[in-house]
């Protein structure tokens, strides 16, 4: 059952994308998106840990990969997903009923102000969904008291945009010449968690310790050829044609066309990515 969504009014811009066109989206094309990531996805499960008792709350959750793979490992515990997105969600609930999955629930919620009960995780895990937060420190704060004391957090999120190949093909390619206005780099984006000490003096604000980031590269998947990518990267990305003309939007469409052509491989559209992965922990009770 969904419950009544509360978000934060400075995440409510973000709330009407992701519980609309791009949540519907995404969860339309939910093995597309999964596949795009999944060579980033061992890191984060390796550097969670998760044990078989364990309860895990899985953050912007998405169409619930995460949260499933979690429920699997934590066979004695449970795993929570939630995220802004009704029909992301939806999905989630059918996969995980499909595969039986009787220990993974799904709520749709904000996590910078959802009163999650206190200490009731042992980790809490994101897969690129804590970057959209209007109030980072808050977010992380909310989350760490639903960690019980020592419990852990781990993120994956974007390294800077210079080192992602993908971001920077495609926004080049839709710009079709145009300047693209650049975000301050501590707005909310897929960018936002790039700066490893901006990511410190977030998370030690909010009091987490124990704060090490580690980078990952891989290359991630967008298509089977060009005009398979091509199809799915316009109905992401269509918004960016927002404002050219004829011949804007056709250039922007062959510049799309030719880079994904030239990562064409045996294997599909690839392209070279670069992530964090974020650990820190609440700490321990004293005395």
């Amino acid at each position: 059952m969904i419950s009544t969504l509360r978000v934060d009014p400075a995440n409510a811009e973000q709330a009407r994308a992701w519980d609309g066109h791009e949540g519907a989206y995404w969860a339309e094309h939910a093995d597309r998106y999964d596949r795009a990531i999944r060579a980033h996805h061992p890191h984060l499960l390796a550097a969670a840990g998760i044990s078989a008792a364990d309860r895990v709350l899985d953050i912007g959750c998405g169409t619930g990969e995460t949260t499933r793979e979690a429920a699997r490992r934590a066979s004695g515990g449970r795993a929570m997903g939630v995220d802004l997105s009704a029909e992301m969600l939806r999905v989630a609930r059918e996969r995980a009923a499909a595969e039986g999955l009787r220990n993974a629930d799904f709520v749709q919620a904000d996590a910078q102000v959802h009163p999650f009960p206190s200490a009731a995780f042992d980790v809490a895990v994101s897969r690129s969904g804590t970057m959209f937060f209007a109030d980072p420190v808050a977010a992380f704060r909310n989350i760490a008291g639903a960690l019980r004391p020592g419990g852990r957090l781990v993120q994956l999120v974007w390294q800077a945009a210079a080192d992602n190949e993908w971001f920077l093909s495609f926004t080049r390619a839709l710009a079709a010449g145009r300047p693209l206005p650049t975000p301050p780099p501590d707005a909310p984006g897929p960018f936002a968690l790039a700066d490893p000490e901006r990511v410190r003096s977030v998370l030690e604000a909010a009091g987490f310790t124990g704060i090490r980031l580690e980078p990952h590269s891989e290359t991630m998947w967008f298509g089977e050829d060009s005009a398979d990518a091509e199809r799915f990267l316009l109905g992401m990305l269509g918004w960016m044609l927002e404002g050219l003309d004829g011949e804007g939007r056709r250039r922007a469409v062959d510049d799309l066309r030719a880079t994904l052509t030239a990562h064409e491989t045996s294997d599909g559209v690839r392209y070279a990515s670069a992530t964090w992965i974020i650990r820190a922990t609440r700490p321990p009770a004293t005395g």
